[in-house]
């Protein structure tokens, strides 16, 4: 099964079609259906390892300032336990709690959903991002979970590999800053070419800009794990490209 990285930016991609957004619906059209479809979003962002483990998650609407649509879009997606068990189980030793009643489906999960799979009858699961650990945790629970993908299970980081939003500009909706498409290449070609080296981009001249705060880079993390553990016949390809708004990277992934 494959698994992939999708640059969410705005809520508004949501209810909008353009370049981004007709990829992921490509995406979903292309891939096998999945059994259950887990989704690390940047947008679970918490001081511990989780993943919802309720029957019908909630859609969660964790914005404001945006149009009343967006507050009344549902993405009424079924929910998997089981799934939360078998997660568990694949990221031993690392713990993983479950969570029954707190979170559901965030936008950074159904932005993305609402386009890929826009029926929203395949069980939906989210892992949280846990704030506390660094890059090289993340790495290691991406490539732990790399066997759930031989049972049907798709798996979906959501976020963006630069997000600075104090840097937007929104007079650029088409184009990066230099130090933002820098930094995107960069991921790039550790991405398609080195996986294994991804956490490394820590180091890189241009990261303190491009990722001011790592819960939207993080998800890109976690695919790169994915990647570094398949086998070698696998292959990563660039989904969709391209920067938006000067500081953000709408840059999207998939790892068949």
């Amino acid at each position: 099964m494959p698994m992939a990285f999708l640059g969410h930016g705005s809520p508004m991609n949501a209810i909008e079609h353009n370049r981004f957004t007709q990829a992921w619906a490509e995406f979903g059209r292309s891939v096998p259906r999945p059994r259950a479809i887990l989704v690390i979003s940047a947008h679970w962002y918490i001081n511990a390892t989780a993943v919802t483990g309720m029957s019908r998650p909630r859609t969660i609407h964790d914005f404001y300032g945006f149009p009343r649509e967006l507050f009344e879009f549902d993405y009424p997606a079924p929910g998997l336990p089981d799934l939360a068990g078998e997660v568990a189980e694949v990221a031993k030793p690392t713990w993983v709690g479950t969570d029954t009643d707190s979170w559901g489906i965030d936008h950074g999960a159904w932005s993305v959903l609402a386009h890929a799979f826009p029926d929203a009858d395949i069980p939906i699961v989210q892992l949280s991002i846990n704030g506390e650990r660094d890059l090289d945790y993340h790495f290691d629970l991406g490539a732990r979970l790399a066997p759930l993908r031989e049972s049907g299970v798709l798996i979906l980081g959501s976020g963006n590999i630069v997000h600075n939003l104090r840097a937007v500009d929104f007079s650029l909706p088409e184009a990066g800053y230099d130090w933002a498409q820098r930094f995107d290449d960069a991921a790039r070609e550790a991405m398609l070419g080195a996986p294994a080296d991804y956490p490394a981009l820590a180091g890189h001249g241009d990261y303190a800009a491009a990722v001011p705060t790592p819960d939207h880079f993080l998800p890109s993390v976690y695919l790169a794990g994915l990647a570094a553990a398949t086998t070698d016949d696998s292959s990563s390809t660039v989904l969709v490209d391209g920067c938006s708004y000067g500081s953000l990277s709408m840059t999207s992934y998939v790892v068949n």
